[in-house]
C-alpha cells in the first residue's frame, strides 16, 4: 500500500535547499483558509516553485520503481514546504480531485519527498494510518514516501528546528490500490525470475501482466 524509493541525489537535494534558502513561503492555509488542520508554510514565489518543481518532477519520473509502482499518468507539480517550531498537519485525507492549469487531477496517490537531515530537527514524523496500523515516516534526505491519498495521515508538530519537504499527487492509470499492487508485485516477480523461467512461460507471464493492465488501466 505504500513504497518508499531514493528519488533525489545529492546535487539536486542541495539545489532544493538552495532554492526553498532564498525563496519566500506563506503561511499554507492561505491558500485553503478552511483546512483548520493546516498549519505549515509553502513555496509562494511562482519562478522559484516551477524551477524545484521540475527538479522534483524529473527525479520522480526517471525513478523506475517510482513509475512501476504508481503507474502515474498526471502529477501536480511538486510543492516545497516547510514546518517551523511549533507548527503540524492535523489529520487529514486529501482531497479527490485537485484543478491544474492542464486540467483536473484525480489523487490516487500522495508522495512526500525529503529534503533535510531527519537529526536536524524534532518531531515533524509523517503518521499514516493504514488499516489498523499506524505508520511513522521521517526519511533521509531525497527519499520519498508514496501511499494512498484517502488514508488517514498527519505531520506531528516540530518542536525545534526546521522540516523541508515536496508534497505532491498523482492520477495512477490503475486507480484501484488493490489491483494496482497486485500488477506492482506480478511485474516484479517477472522482472527478478523471467530469466530463469522457460521462454514459453515467460511469454505467457508477459501476456498476463499486459492483459491485466489492459483491462484495468485507465488512459494509455
Amino acid at each position: 500500500m505504500y513504497k518508499v524509493i531514493q528519488v533525489l541525489t545529492e546535487e539536486e537535494v542541495a539545489e532544493c535547499r538552495r532554492i526553498a534558502a532564498g525563496a519566500r513561503f506563506i503561511h499554507g492555509r492561505i491558500t485553503n483558509p478552511h483546512n483548520k488542520a493546516k498549519d505549515n508554510e509553502q513555496l509562494h514565489e511562482p519562478a522559484t516553485y516551477q524551477e524545484s518543481a521540475k527538479i522534483l518532477h524529473g527525479a520522480l519520473m526517471r525513478s523506475e520503481d517510482f513509475v512501476n509502482f504508481a503507474f502515474p499518468v498526471s502529477m501536480a507539480p511538486p510543492l516545497i514546504t516547510r514546518y517551523q517550531p511549533g507548527m503540524h498537519y492535523g489529520a487529514h485525507t486529501d482531497v479527490a480531485f485537485i484543478k491544474l492549469p492542464g486540467g483536473t487531477l484525480r489523487s490516487d496517490l500522495s508522495c512526500t519527498i525529503f529534503l533535510n537531515d531527519p537529526e536536524s530537527y524534532e518531531g515533524g514524523a509523517l503518521r499514516i494510518e493504514l488499516g489498523d496500523a499506524e505508520i511513522q515516516f521521517k526519511l533521509p534526505p531525497g527519499f520519498a514516501i508514496i501511499y494512498p491519498s484517502d488514508t488517514l495521515h498527519q505531520v506531528e508538530e516540530v518542536t525545534s528546528g526546521e522540516r523541508l519537504v515536496a508534497i505532491t499527487f498523482i492520477q495512477s492509470r490503475v486507480p484501484d490500490p488493490f489491483r494496482r499492487n497486485l500488477l506492482y508485485d506480478l511485474n516484479e516477480i517477472a522482472a527478478l525470475e523471467g530469466l530463469n523461467m522457460q521462454a514459453e512461460n515467460f511469454t505467457r507471464l508477459q501476456l498476463i501482466q499486459n492483459q491485466l493492465l489492459r483491462y484495468w488501466g485507465e488512459k494509455p
